[in-house]
């Protein structure tokens, strides 16, 4: 099983009045991170996969530890723990070497936006998650 690491940049605007990043920010974070495993490193150059659109279901949030700006990015682990017909549960770990930030799930529709409906997940699509499922992907805290 592989997972996605993608090196996330910390902004200073993402801090809150409170000196730490602000909630809605580790939710760019993510969408930062899902969108270079979904659109840059899926299937490859030429492919169709995931082009034809996607919808977030659901996001779920478990912040652990607080993260102050810094000049040094954070990494977001990602990887797939669900796939159905038509739905994929992508998820996440924000974290450095020391420590982990935040754990979070998504859950994303494939969407035909021409149509305005969701649609089923391709045979290459599926064949893409596969290679970054973990269905017991969590590290314990």
């Amino acid at each position: 099983m592989a997972r996605h690491i993608f090196r996330c940049p910390l902004r200073w605007a993402d801090m809150d009045a409170f000196g730490h990043v602000n909630n809605v920010a580790f939710l760019r974070y993510l969408e930062e991170a899902r969108i270079d495993f979904m659109f840059r490193l899926a299937p490859g150059e030429g492919s169709a996969s995931f082009t034809g659109g996607s919808v977030v279901a659901r996001h779920e949030i478990d912040y652990l530890r607080p993260l102050v700006h810094r000049h040094a990015p954070v990494d977001i682990e990602t990887w797939v723990t669900d796939i159905s017909a038509a739905s994929m549960t992508v998820r996440y770990e924000v974290k450095d070497e020391e420590t982990v930030y935040a754990r979070a799930s998504t859950v994303v529709v494939p969407y035909n936006l021409a149509m305005g409906r969701p649609r089923r997940i391709t045979a290459e699509e599926r064949a893409f998650l596969e290679k970054y499922r973990d269905d017991d992907g969590s590290v314990a805290v």
